[in-house]
């Protein structure tokens, strides 16, 4: 293994690592357990740039055990539940030939829905047309807006070709993003589609389901902030125990079969500059011993669905498996650990959790798009049919086989999390909610001019969604 290899194979995790590190990992590359002894050091250090003394160390502290690897990778069956996501699954080494397999899968998976909708012909064979109109899909190479047009680059594995979005498309048109793949249909001429319709994935108009058990939704609880709102949890563990609240309102809690956390559990280690002044637990197990704890406080009979975000002591690239065992061993009987994404199906109820970080590009990218209303920019990501169309923003991507990020189920309910404000709508009959955080403004957030809305609890029941608030 060289030192290109092994720099390559930190990214996956989200690292960087020293020069010196990849010497002292060269002459331990002999053991014949280098992937292993990465994700060791990846889980035991928090730092950004993984130094030589930290490689040192986690080389001192690591045992290889066969056994318990043998166990992951096989299908945890849960009680009633069962769970599609890539805990056990990862195959990627960071090599070209992994980024090639997951641009193939997006391109297959996507391409399939779309032509469901509409028959598609290769792009190299457009050349036996001659202003007749034709049906192509491909990814999206390039977005170019002139104010009354635009011209959008598509291409598929035969080829590629410019579209023309007059003044009608070119508000879709210049909505789309890089490396998602749509259908277009229009007049080939003069080597040029000139579109009449640009074509999502999308997911199908379906019926809502109901059922007769309630699911609270919550995210970004943030365990170890300073900023954590621990009366409010206390208020909220309270209210779902049946202690407090109207007759109507402690009704509805009893209700309450699942607790569902989308990600960013705990505040984590070194994620931002100055983090340390926001932190009240700074060691990253202690960190987990608190959510443990807090989420000790909730009805023992209610099953926690617990998937992972940013914050979390795991790999930063998308998809990220669900915490380490030695980290897991620290919660309540009664939590499921799951990765993100993770697809959850709840007694007939197919639930799609994300943590959401892709949401910052597609917000960043859609000027329609706000912060204020997140739902608005997931139902972009269900219309796309993928949880992170743009490649190369701020979602660091591992290059698995398979791409885990399509969305090649349609689910009943869509829950993320991520940026700390609250918005819940229906699209097309899938219920999308985005569960807010128990963390109130830091610092941090203050510079960036983010304005959480802490505290916001999202409860279905029967096929509805109501909004309770346990902040002042």
């Amino acid at each position: 293994m060289d030192k290109k290899t092994i720099v390559k194979k930190f990214a996956v995790y989200g690292r960087n690592v020293h020069p010196q590190a990849v010497e002292v990992l060269l002459k331990n590359a002999n053991h014949g357990d280098l992937d292993n002894l990465i994700a060791h050091i990846c889980k035991t250090t928090t730092s950004f740039v993984i130094s030589k003394e930290e490689v040192e160390r986690a080389i001192t502290s690591y045992r290889p055990k066969k056994s318990e690897e043998r166990k992951v990778v096989k299908k945890i069956n849960y009680e009633g539940i069962d769970v599609k996501d890539v805990t056990g699954k990862s195959t990627c080494e960071g090599g070209i030939e992994d980024f090639v397999a997951l641009f193939n899968s997006r391109f297959e998976k996507l391409s399939l829905l779309v032509r469901r909708r509409i028959g598609g012909i290769k792009i190299s064979a457009l050349s036996r047309f001659r202003n007749e109109q034709v049906e192509v899909v491909g990814m999206v190479k390039d977005v170019r807006d002139y104010g009354n047009f635009a011209i959008v680059d598509i291409e598929d594995k035969t080829g590629s070709v410019s579209v023309f979005a007059g003044e009608r498309l070119r508000d879709v048109a210049i909505e789309l993003l890089g490396d998602e793949v749509v259908g277009v249909v229009g007049v080939y001429r003069n080597g040029r589609i000139y579109a009449d319709r640009i074509i999502f994935p999308d997911v199908p108009i379906r019926e809502r389901v109901k059922k007769d058990f309630g699911i609270v939704f919550v995210s970004d609880t943030h365990f170890g902030s300073r900023e954590f709102m621990e009366r409010e949890w206390n208020l909220f563990a309270k209210w779902l125990s049946g202690e407090i609240g109207s007759e109507k309102i402690v009704d509805l809690a009893s209700k309450v079969k699942y607790v569902v956390i989308a990600g960013d559990v705990v505040d984590g280690v070194g994620v931002y500059p100055g983090q340390e002044k926001d932190l009240i637990v700074t060691d990253i197990y202690g960190q987990y011993e608190l959510a443990g704890e807090m989420l000790s406080k909730l009805p023992k009979d209610v099953k926690i669905i617990l998937s992972v975000g940013n914050h979390d002591a795991i790999r930063q690239a998308e998809p990220q498996p669900a915490l380490p065992k030695e980290i897991r061993d620290l919660f309540p009987k009664n939590v499921i650990h799951v990765g993100n994404p993770a697809y959850v199906n709840l007694d007939g109820l197919k639930l799609l959790i994300y943590h959401g970080r892709s949401l910052d590009d597609v917000i960043t990218k859609i000027p329609r798009l706000s912060y204020e209303k997140p739902h608005e920019a997931m139902i972009e990501l269900l219309k796309r049919r993928h949880l992170c169309p743009i490649y190369g923003g701020k979602t660091p991507i591992a290059p698995e086989r398979e791409d885990w990020l399509v969305i090649d189920e349609v689910p009943d309910i869509f829950h993320c999390g991520h940026v700390h404000t609250y918005g819940v709508g229906f699209y097309r009959g899938v219920l999308v909610v985005n569960s807010g955080t128990w963390q109130s403004q830091t610092e941090f957030q203050k510079k960036m001019n983010l304005n959480p809305m802490p505290c916001n609890v999202a409860l279905y029941y029967n096929g509805e969604v109501g909004r309770l608030r346990f902040c002042r």
